[in-house]
């Protein structure tokens, strides 16, 4: 091995090393609570869609328990739009953040 190739292997060791240490210095100590209200303001649609999905869901599966055929279906297709909303407001929300930077 020459110095050249030495050389550039110490190079290339430093910048992860480097590296490492960036990300260490950026991790924050944001609890799950701040970065849920974080995320929330960012992009509040998602979590609404999530909870549209989910009250569809449940009141679909709870209706086809109690034998209501043609309400449990109209919950699960009313899921189904949920989840729609949901996937828009997560790529919309990508893409304003994108932006953003």
């Amino acid at each position: 091995m020459s110095g050249k190739d030495k050389e550039e292997l110490n190079e290339a060791q430093f910048d992860w090393i480097q590296l490492r240490r960036e990300i260490r210095e950026n991790v924050s100590t944001e609890t799950t609570e701040e970065k849920f209200i974080r995320k929330f303001k960012e992009n509040p649609f998602v979590p609404i869609g999530c909870l549209a999905t989910f009250g569809a869901l449940s009141y679909g599966l709870w209706s086809f328990r109690q034998g209501r055929r043609q309400m449990s279906q109209y919950m699960m297709r009313l899921r189904i739009a949920a989840q729609g909303f949901t996937v828009v407001a997560l790529i919309v929300g990508i893409g304003m953040s994108a932006l953003r930077t």
